[in-house]
């Protein structure tokens, strides 16, 4: 039976004419395991991983291992995208038995649920001592049929260390010398620093970009160097813009070259402050604002869908010469490429990694003065308020085309959406962008900071414990999305509840933050942003002094770490109306264009000279 060909997953659908008889993620899969009496695959990846289509052409789409796997399992297909929580939960459970973690990752368990061993990628055949993959089946057979027990006693027990694993969100203060550990943070990612390559550690290399935006808000020289170094490495296409998702060798050669939403998204708002920092030179600001116009190029043209919302990826692989091939694609130039059919791009759009991207193109299109960014940001916001919102006003996780998904939303999509809102409305002066965003953050903190639509309904059914992780490697967690989100709500309203949630939240996380500062860096942004005076900028337009008015403008560009209001008069009033304090009294001045520069809500006099903005966002 094919129950794969219309999944809302591109990576579901890719396995859809597979021999093995796949179930989507779902309580049937679990209820057949339970009538069979047989234990489960759960198989998880995603559409632009090289290992999951490779393991699915060697294996899964061999007849006599399907045959196999269909006599003595059920087997589930899983994107890890679709459904972040039973990835993150299998994916804790397989460290238990594998310490190479990645995907695709092959996990066994009861028909319960309960996980009793994992596997990552399997050969067709044994290679220098990874056994195969129908090796493994017979492994995991055998130990079902003839040492029950034992397998009932292993999955109990990593259950119940997962359920150990896994309390409400911790709550504290940050501390008294949280400059001084920041400080000590930034040195010890500077002792990480490739010197010679430049980027962090050895082989294989990430971007890392939540580290690289902590950097840039504490203005380490790491930033740009490590940026810059980026920009000029096999890491970047050339050609079409945009980052590949990391790199084999130490030297950035040799990508894998899937390209990402999160890491182009976040990339991009990186390479765009820098681009407007005062921290480079005028030609390294022209470098980065070059590598800043590739990324919106390849978000905007290569992942935009035509509804207006982001695809998740675009794929390492594409056909050349009638045969699949990793990277070959990005190996022509552009003439040879024009000739050829680009790697397929997974079109499924998350509403966590789309908000990533809103915040970017809109803080971007705003410091390089590229208004066509910010409405491919307005677009794919205004897709998700009509597409991604339930009726009950919790959010959808997943869509593509016009189907929607029924996997859970999780903090990332609130928090991660919320901050695009409100870029989006900074930049535009459009206030129901960030009137929406208050309501998904506050309805985070009435569920007790938690996702208010609920977590996955088979995970809890079965009474498995989700599992809260607060690190970020390639793009924040949602704890650090929510709460940043939260503190740009403080800076608007002055409502102190915002800020006290952000602060005691990312109190509880900041002493593992601060000891392991290469998986944490938007929460140590958090701590520098909670601890530093909030710079707020207001600027207020004029239509009858337009010229004046756009001067003003483009001397706020200059400071992208402030909290950066560009309003019209009505916009303003329209914006305190809605309780946005930041915004309360904002005029014009005699019909001229006016800024307002502040310091914890403390306002100096307003200027109409943009000379006068430039001089004093120098000083703060």
């Amino acid at each position: 039976m094919n129950r794969l060909e219309h999944a809302i997953s591109p990576y579901l659908r890719s396995h859809a004419d597979n021999p093995v008889d796949w179930f989507a993620w779902g309580p049937e899969a679990f209820a057949e395991a339970e009538r069979r009496d047989v234990p489960v695959l759960v198989s998880i990846g995603y559409s632009t991983c090289h290992w999951c289509h490779v393991m699915a052409r060697e294996s899964f789409s061999d007849p006599t291992l399907a045959a196999e796997l269909n006599s003595r399992f059920v087997a589930i297909k899983v994107d890890r995208e679709e459904h972040p929580e039973v990835d993150s939960v299998y994916l804790a459970a397989a460290g238990a038995f594998t310490q190479g973690l990645g995907w695709p990752l092959n996990v066994f368990v009861t028909p319960q649920g309960r996980a009793f061993f994992a596997a990552t990628y399997s050969p067709p055949v044994p290679i220098q001592g990874h056994p195969s993959f129908i090796q493994v089946l017979d492994a995991v057979d055998d130990a079902w049929r003839s040492r029950r027990d034992q397998v009932d006693l292993t999955a109990a027990a990593i259950s119940d260390a997962l359920t150990q694993a896994a309390p409400a969100t911790s709550h504290g203060a940050i501390p008294a010398d949280a400059e001084a550990r920041l400080d000590a943070a930034v040195r010890e990612l500077e002792g990480y620093e490739d010197t010679e390559f430049g980027g962090f550690g050895g082989a294989p290399k990430f971007p890392v970009a939540p580290v690289l935006s902590l950097l840039l808000r504490r203005r380490s020289p790491l930033a740009p160097r490590t940026l810059l170094a980026m920009s000029r490495s096999p890491l970047r296409d050339e050609i079409e813009g945009g980052f590949f998702r990391y790199s084999v060798n130490r030297d950035w050669s040799d990508p894998h070259y899937e390209r990402m939403l999160y890491d182009n998204a976040l990339l991009l708002d990186a390479y765009a402050r820098l681009a407007s920092s005062r921290d480079v030179s005028d030609a390294e600001a022209i470098e980065a604002r070059t590598t800043t116009e590739g990324i919106a190029s390849f978000l905007t043209t290569v992942l935009q869908q035509p509804e207006g919302g982001f695809g998740s990826a675009q794929d390492s692989e594409s056909t050349l010469a009638g045969s699949r091939n990793e990277g070959g694609y990005y190996a022509l130039d552009a003439a040879a490429r024009a000739a050829e059919t680009p790697p397929a791009v997974d079109a499924k759009i998350l509403t966590g990694w789309n908000g990533f991207a809103i915040a970017a193109l809109s803080r971007a299109g705003f410091a390089l003065d590229r208004r066509d960014w910010i409405a491919a940001a307005a677009r794919a916001a205004d897709f998700l308020l009509e597409s991604h919102v339930a009726a009950d006003g919790t959010l959808v996780r997943a869509s593509i085309g016009s189907r929607r998904s029924d996997a859970a939303a999780t903090l990332e999509d609130y928090g991660a959406f919320a901050g695009g809102l409100l870029a989006l409305a900074a930049v535009s002066g459009r206030v129901e962008y960030a009137v929406r965003a208050r309501r998904f953050v506050d309805a985070v903190l009435d569920a007790g900071f938690t996702a208010p639509g609920g977590r996955d309904a088979v995970l809890a059914a079965q009474n498995i414990a989700s599992v809260a992780d607060t690190s970020e490697g390639a793009y924040p967690s949602g704890v650090s999305a929510v709460c940043d989100a939260a503190v740009t709500l403080f800076d608007l309203t002055g409502e102190a509840r915002y800020r006290d949630v952000a602060s005691g939240v990312i109190g509880g996380v900041a002493s593992e933050a601060f000891v392991r500062p290469i998986g944490y860096g938007a929460t140590l942004e958090l701590v520098h942003r909670l601890i530093d005076p909030i710079v707020q900028l207001v600027v207020v337009t004029s239509t009858t002094d337009a010229e004046a008015s756009a001067n003003l403008v483009d001397a706020a560009r200059s400071n992208p770490t402030s909290t950066t209001v560009i309003v019209t008069e009505s916009e303003a009033r329209a914006w305190t109306d809605a309780g946005f304090e930041l915004l309360e009294g904002r005029t014009t001045l005699s019909g001229h264009g006016a800024a307002y520069l502040c310091t914890d809500f403390v306002c100096r006099l307003p200027v109409v000279d943009a000379g006068e903005l430039e001089f004093a966002l120098r000083s703060v």
